[in-house]
């Protein structure tokens, strides 16, 4: 634990990991689509929002709790789905629910977790958001919205902007997007005995290593490349406004969707109903060259006002980044990268010490910009 008691950034927890993960699972965290401008530009944006210093200001009391959704949180985080997980770490989404739920604040679990919604409720304490994509085959949306429904989960996170896959070219090379050849699966073993502490923590100890929010319709033993296949094959394209009908006759709680980045979509989602939206581009890892969520959030914020809840997620490295997002006209930002780089470095003990170095920094630019609160839904 030496190394994550030195840890002072994301950035530090970026490195550990990918020291520690063989380098199919950093690339898939890390990378982007295409030349990944989008991804770099998610990140810069915040560069360029500045906060204004106060001074003389009784800030002895600040608060940065919020209320989301009837749902009471600490500080205005969420983390956000990110497949694959629990490949980072044992059971990752298990260590990282436990480590969210401890900070007092949700996690979303992706519908490509490898520990199933039933596990991760069992397992950590609370029952987290759950992150619903729709496959062709729409009984199985209607069967994982029950059991979502049935662990207890409260929100639920339409993604909306993986209507085909982006061409992840870091994910092409490393193999997590094709089959590899016989060489390359020589390779794969030598990284694992250099990457011993992962190969024996996940590789080994960590099994089942199969998503198991999937079962039924994706083989046990399916690999990458088998899971990118069918994600291309049976994620559905053809998902429009309309089908929001049908996730309304099959969930009665929150619906958020995630994927927003114009005003007309947001306009759009206040006219069918929807909860709240996710300003996202999916992490810069869909469309490239497209616009940071940061540059977009203002507008869309404005154009919807305090008719749904707007949150935010892409290049949140820090709790400054988060103030500035809700300065910008989000009610709270789901992270990613930040949970899955700790996780990847030192499972739920990373993933609480960025989760409370975040809210530190929350704290520090709420009293160092007069910020006594922030405003919920």
């Amino acid at each position: 634990m030496a190394n994550l008691e030195a840890c002072a950034s994301v950035e530090d927890y970026r490195r550990l990991a990918r020291a520690r993960l063989p380098r199919i699972l950093f690339d898939y965290i890390d990378g982007g689509s295409y030349s990944e401008q989008t991804l770099r530009a998610n990140v810069t944006a915040f560069q360029d929002v500045k906060l204004k210093q106060r001074v003389m200001i009784d800030v002895d009391k600040v608060d940065p709790t919020v209320k989301l959704f009837e749902q009471d949180m600490a500080f205005p985080v969420i983390c956000a789905p990110v497949g694959f997980s629990g490949m980072y770490a044992r059971r990752g989404e298990v260590q990282a629910a436990r480590a969210a739920h401890a900070a007092g604040i949700p996690i979303c679990l992706s519908t490509l977790s490898i520990c199933s919604i039933e596990e991760v409720t069992r397992d950590s304490g609370a029952p987290p958001w759950f992150q619903l994509y729709i496959i062709r085959d729409r009984s199985w949306a209607v069967t994982l919205m029950q059991r979502a429904k049935a662990a207890g989960c409260k929100v639920l996170v339409l993604t909306a902007d993986l209507q085909t896959p982006g061409t992840r070219y870091r994910d092409i090379r490393s193999g997590m997007a094709r089959k590899l050849t016989l060489p390359e699966q020589v390779g794969r073993v030598v990284e694992g005995m250099r990457k011993f502490d992962w190969t024996r923590d996940v590789y080994l100890r960590g099994r089942p290593h199969r998503f198991g929010n999937l079962d039924g319709v994706l083989p046990r033993e399916a690999s990458f490349a088998d899971a990118w296949a069918w994600i291309g094959a049976n994620f559905d394209p053809s998902v429009n406004w309309d089908d929001l009908a049908f996730i309304r006759d099959h969930w009665d709680g929150p619906v958020v969707l995630k994927g927003v980045m114009c005003v007309e979509d947001a306009e759009l989602a206040v006219k069918h109903g929807l909860d709240g939206i996710v300003v996202s581009n999916h992490g810069g890892r869909q469309l490239d060259s497209g616009v940071s969520t940061l540059s977009v959030l203002p507008d869309i914020a404005n154009a919807v006002g305090d008719k749904l809840t707007v949150l935010m997620d892409g290049g949140v490295r820090s709790g400054g980044d988060v103030v500035k997002a809700l300065q910008s006209g989000a009610r709270g930002c789901l992270v990613g990268r930040a949970w899955a780089f700790a996780l990847a470095a030192g499972g739920e003990f990373g993933v609480s010490r960025m989760l409370t170095t975040m809210q530190s920094e929350i704290l520090a630019a709420q009293r160092l910009s007069a910020i006594k609160h922030f405003a919920s839904n």
